[in-house]
């Protein structure tokens, strides 16, 4: 959804700060921006309700609940089988993000696991239904960059 929302460098200034911690107070957040507390969640009200901003999340550290391992999955589903697959992907709560893509494949997945023997028991249900592409995350120097 587009919003027709103007934002100025004030607007741009509070998307940075929240996506870095969502839970800064508006206290702090106000002193950082340099405006008034109201001022400051009336901003945020409008960015809210022009659909600017969603939500507001934590960033969870997979590691320490107990998935040390991430993978990059690629899958193609065989024809006719695409809705089986997204559904499938859908039920698997392993996926922790999924984007359908143009290109080769149909579906690009981020897959979190607690050792790569999980890896096969996942992915196997697929291979009557899709060609999958794995690929294990070593790391990721840059995650969740906001472009404003």
């Amino acid at each position: 959804m587009a919003s027709n929302i103007k934002m100025d460098d004030k607007d741009r200034l509070i998307v940075r700060l929240l996506s870095n911690d969502a839970r800064m107070p508006v206290s702090e957040l106000s002193r950082q921006v340099g405006l008034s507390g109201p001022s400051t969640s009336e901003r945020i009200r409008r960015m809210e309700a022009g659909g600017i901003i969603s939500r507001f999340t934590v960033d969870l550290d997979l590691t320490a609940l107990g998935y040390p391992l991430q993978a990059i999955v690629r899958i193609k589903p065989r024809p006719g089988n695409m809705h089986i697959v997204e559904d499938m992907i859908l039920n698997e709560p392993g996926f922790l993000d999924c984007d359908k893509v143009t290109g080769e494949d149909c579906f690009v997945t981020r897959l979190a696991l607690r050792s790569i023997a999980d890896l096969d028991p996942v992915l196997l249900p697929f291979h009557d239904k899709a060609e999958t592409n794995t690929a294990i995350i070593k790391s990721s120097p840059l995650r969740g960059r906001m472009p404003v």
